[in-house]
């Protein structure tokens, strides 16, 4: 008996023919998707870590022909890139743990059941989040709170995520409300409730959530463009925007004295490229919220899941 089960599982579990081409023909497929995805990324290292006027010649497909780190070195040795790198570093930082705070104590509000004109305060959050009154008049707003060519534009006006708060509502709404009831009877207050219970137990969506607000932070350059007229409160995307629309390196023209000395020891400055300098920039402002991903992936995913089925 025990031979013939044997036998049994294992003609259950072999795979037919048609499953094996299915699996290979998936195989295949995803790897081809994903080579795709990956390899503009590559190809963009490839190109920044080449000398820019060998790159002209063409054919970098999967190492560079004439290494360098000098388009780096031209890049990161400039003051405006490093004011704006610390610029989006900082609202970056702020803004998340703002927008986290805002959004998640009014979240926190509109989970309550018998919260008094539930209904009617929903509908009033809703309007917002659907229409808007513009890019002028939401111009003349901030200039008249005297947010305009300051820091806090960046922060202040993303402190509230209306599609965000949902999100969390209908997380907080999924945990069951006898915590809340029981640490009531015990005398807990609502705040006390909100950080030593609630917060706790929504690390997921609130991973989720951070990482959209910090993503959505640091790939903004809208901000800078139409809100900021000095080049001290430029953050970077901003700045990669303007120097991609420019066809020189006047953009990063200045005399810093880490770009003097590393010209001066390799003699790069007429061999370097504005393309060159452009895909070096790009890398720069992109790999380090790509950093942050694997380790937010899996509450990440679970946040999103669980945000979006409970309530």
């Amino acid at each position: 008996m025990v031979m013939i089960g044997k036998n049994y599982a294992k003609r259950k579990i072999k795979k037919s023919l048609a499953e094996k081409i299915f699996v290979l023909l998936n195989t295949v497929f995803l790897s081809f998707l994903c080579l795709i995805t990956i390899y503009p990324i590559f190809y963009i290292v490839v190109y920044s870590l080449n000398e820019g006027m060998d790159s002209l010649k063409g054919g970098l497909f999967l190492w560079p022909r004439e290494f360098t780190w000098f388009n780096y070195e031209y890049v990161l040795g400039n003051g405006i890139v490093q004011r704006a790198y610390i610029i989006t570093i900082a609202r970056t930082l702020l803004g998340t743990i703002l927008g986290l705070t805002v959004t998640g104590i009014a979240a926190y509000g509109y989970s309550f059941r018998n919260l008094p004109y539930r209904k009617f305060l929903t509908g009033v959050a809703l309007v917002p989040m659907l229409f808007n009154g513009g890019l002028i008049p939401y111009y003349i707003q901030l200039n008249r709170l005297h947010l305009v060519d300051t820091f806090w534009v960046f922060v202040i006006p993303s402190a509230f995520n209306i599609w965000n708060m949902f999100v969390m509502m209908k997380f907080f709404m999924g945990i069951p409300e006898s915590l809340r009831e029981s640490a009531l009877i015990d005398g807990a207050g609502e705040m006390n409730i909100f950080l030593r219970i609630i917060i706790p137990l929504s690390k997921p969506v609130i991973a989720a959530i951070g990482l959209f607000v910090a993503v959505s932070h640091w790939n903004d350059w809208y901000s800078g463009a139409f809100y900021i007229n000095s080049n001290k409160l430029m953050p970077l995307q901003t700045y990669l925007q303007k120097l991609f629309s420019s066809d020189s390196l006047s953009m990063l023209a200045g005399n810093n004295q880490i770009v003097a000395e590393a010209a001066i020891r390799q003699s790069q400055t007429s061999t370097m490229t504005i393309m060159s300098v452009k895909m070096a920039a790009v890398m720069i402002g992109t790999l380090p919220i790509l950093c942050v991903y694997p380790f937010l992936q899996k509450h990440f995913v679970k946040g999103m899941l669980v945000g979006s089925v409970k309530g």
